[in-house]
């Protein structure tokens, strides 16, 4: 990973971290206070698997090391490679100059589709984290700070309100620099510094 920052300072390209995940229906049920002897009920029926797929990038700009958040959800579907190109164009429209994406090794991320993508596309250059290290992802304190957290116990009426919330929280984390860097910080990827 330090090579890929290495490389990203280098070329003074943007650093952008992608990830997806899936949100259930089903509450992710975590403790919670209550009155004495009011054991909190979450009313749901325990069969849904019918979901939300979301897709996130953190970015750090290359001067000024800001960081910036973008996203897109799937409610009731998930991200094909196709649709993973269409968001790292959707990306790629708010960012100038280089770009180097960096990702995990998932089937969506390879392919023909993104091979295609790639030689399209010069100034952007793909790395790939290593095999089952989601802790160097920013990303992925992001999913944990949504699910964990802000929706936790949450029991939607159906995806398209579920898909309304995962959009609000994200949306709020947008906009909110200082929770998006402490985020960062959870994970174990040193946190880019400044060229001299």
């Amino acid at each position: 990973m330090a090579a890929d920052r290495k490389k990203a300072a280098e070329t003074r390209a943007h650093l952008v971290l992608i990830d997806e995940t899936g949100l259930f229906l089903n509450p992710l049920v975590r403790r919670s206070w209550a009155k004495v002897g009011k054991t909190p009920v979450l009313a749901s029926d325990g069969g849904h698997r019918d979901e939300v797929s979301a897709i996130g990038a953190v970015t750090v700009s290359p001067t000024g090391r800001r960081l910036g958040f973008y996203f897109a959800t799937e409610p009731g579907g998930f991200f094909t490679a196709g649709k993973v190109v269409g968001f790292l164009r959707g990306v790629l429209k708010h960012l100038r100059g280089n770009v180097v994406v960096v990702w995990d090794r998932g089937g969506n991320h390879r392919g023909p589709v993104v091979r295609d993508f790639l030689a399209r596309n010069r100034r952007l250059r793909l790395e790939m984290l290593p095999p089952w290290a989601p802790e160097l992802n920013p990303v992925e304190a992001v999913w944990s700070w949504l699910k964990y957290g802000e929706l936790a116990n949450f029991v939607p009426d159906d995806t398209d309100h579920l898909d309304d919330e995962v959009v609000d929280r994200l949306i709020e984390l947008k906009f909110n620099p200082k929770l998006l860097r402490a985020l960062w910080e959870r994970s174990q990827l040193p946190f880019p510094k400044r060229n001299q």
